[in-house]
């Protein structure tokens, strides 16, 4: 809604603005909280002989959203983390990113992670991705346009937790990035954080 300055009252939105506030259809009150980006859940489950090949044929892309209500109405109707069967990677990442190292946003970029062992409650595995999730939406980031997206990863013994970024050369922007990720997912092991080649970069192992 906008004032009108000539007589100090608020105008109502036609019926073709993208989002229908309770202003203009009390009955049928739809309004939507919209992120700044676009978000795109994907999903892989390539087996214990996986391998680049196919791992790629596996990858799923389920779905994108871009408001704080679609976000929610994803969330409760997937699996959660816990019930995932061992191999499996949900990955949620800003749209135009796929979730592989060879994209152009994240070729030179790394990723912060943590391993959560199976002893500690599903509950808390749940919600540290859960709160992980929700920083990335609601660029919770100082240097949001840094952060491309981020991955949960069931594994027999444990579950990874990694959050991805573009550079892994900028130790000052990287450091604020994982901090801002232990306090918002409200994670209290410690995060480390790997470049994605370190092969062909300076190995990494800076930790918060």
């Amino acid at each position: 809604m906008a004032q009108d300055s000539s007589n100090n009252t608020l105008s109502i939105p036609s019926r073709g603005d993208k989002y229908v506030t309770v202003f203009n259809d009390p009955v049928n009150f739809n309004a939507k909280h919209p992120l700044n980006n676009s978000w795109t859940l994907w999903f892989d489950n390539p087996g214990k002989k996986s391998n680049a090949n196919n791992w790629e044929q596996s990858l799923k892309e389920l779905i994108t959203f871009d408001t704080v209500e679609d976000f929610w109405g994803v969330y409760n109707n997937i699996m959660k983390t816990c019930d995932l069967q061992i191999s499996s990677n949900y990955h949620l990442f800003k749209q135009g990113i796929k979730p592989m190292w060879e994209d152009s946003a994240n070729k030179r970029g790394g990723k912060w992670s943590i391993q959560l062992p199976r002893n500690k409650t599903m509950a808390e595995i749940d919600n540290v991705w859960l709160y992980t999730m929700l920083a990335c939406i609601g660029e919770a980031f100082e240097h949001e346009n840094e952060v491309c997206g981020a991955v949960v990863s069931v594994r027999k013994a444990f579950f990874r937790i990694a959050l991805w970024t573009r550079t892994s050369d900028n130790q000052e922007v990287v450091m604020s990035i994982g901090r801002t990720l232990k306090r918002s997912a409200n994670i209290n092991g410690t995060l480390e954080f790997q470049s994605h080649h370190e092969a062909t970069a300076p190995a990494k192992s800076w930790t918060v």
